[in-house]
């Protein structure tokens, strides 16, 4: 019980709709869509499965890379907490997010294809998580980690709509992997570019559990998510920025995605 409320703590710093409440809120108003999607173009499966590449392309440029995420969670409109992580990503599903807030330094998240462990500071044995535990939070750390849907989900064309004045693309997507943060997520993306917009995030129970914006921006010349926002449907009244502040190429050595080193090895210089 003692590490379970460990884990739960830990959770909390992301705690409150995973990356993107901006003060007051640009989520008090709500996207306008059409009512009806149009079904009048059609797009082969592997059209669909390249349109979420380009929308993961956004979010992260490099197959081995460092990203610099700050987190605010937002109360009913006030600034509630900040916290900031550092997150190495590989090929194959391998995530490794070390927590850098305060009071949580030195706490760390490792993600292997569908296996995930919690390491505490101060111990010694890895702590193994259900993918559920990785959702706690209102910014979990599962949606920190996993910057990916191409992976991690099947993607079908469900029709064009208008959304904030812009025409996109609706895809239903349904997960193909068993650590998969969501069961199922209603992606729009914008019909010439493919830059995801808006995210329907469903849990396997198939209740909604947040609704994501994002946001654009540059980074060394190309057009990025730059911030995501993510709307608690669950705890109403709880909203999250999520600031990507820098995305580099960085190939962290195999040997930290070992929960077993990994225990072993302080990350303070991560």
């Amino acid at each position: 019980m003692y590490k379970l409320a460990k884990i739960k703590n830990a959770w909390k710093l992301w705690g409150s709709a995973l990356v993107m409440a901006v003060a007051p809120m640009a989520l008090a108003n709500p996207l306008n869509t059409n009512s009806g999607a149009s079904s009048e173009i059609n797009y082969t499966a592997q059209e669909v499965e390249d349109m979420l590449a380009k929308a993961d392309f956004y979010r992260l440029q490099e197959n081995s890379a460092r990203v610099v995420t700050e987190v605010q969670v937002y109360k009913n409109g006030e600034l509630d907490s900040m916290d900031k992580y550092h997150v190495y990503t590989r090929p194959q599903r391998k995530s490794l997010v070390v927590f850098k807030g305060a009071g949580e330094e030195g706490t760390k998240m490792l993600m292997l294809q569908d296996n995930y462990w919690m390491l505490m500071p101060r111990s010694r044995r890895p702590i193994r998580i259900t993918p559920m535990q990785k959702l706690l939070g209102g910014a979990s750390v599962g949606d920190v980690a996993t910057l990916t849907w191409s992976e991690d989900y099947q993607g079908a064309y469900a029709g064009q709509e208008m959304l904030q004045d812009r025409l996109v693309n609706r895809l239903n997507l349904s997960v193909k992997t068993k650590g998969a943060s969501y069961q199922r997520i209603n992606l729009w993306v914008d019909s010439k570019d493919y830059f995801p917009v808006k995210a329907e995030l469903y849990l396997k129970s198939g209740k909604l559990a947040k609704i994501a914006h994002f946001i654009s921006g540059q980074r060394e010349g190309r057009q990025v998510v730059a911030e995501m926002l993510l709307q608690d449907t669950i705890n109403t009244g709880t909203e999250t920025r999520v600031i990507y502040e820098s995305a580099q190429a960085h190939n962290l050595p195999e040997k930290y995605y070992n929960p077993a080193y990994l225990s072993r090895q302080s990350t303070a210089e991560l």
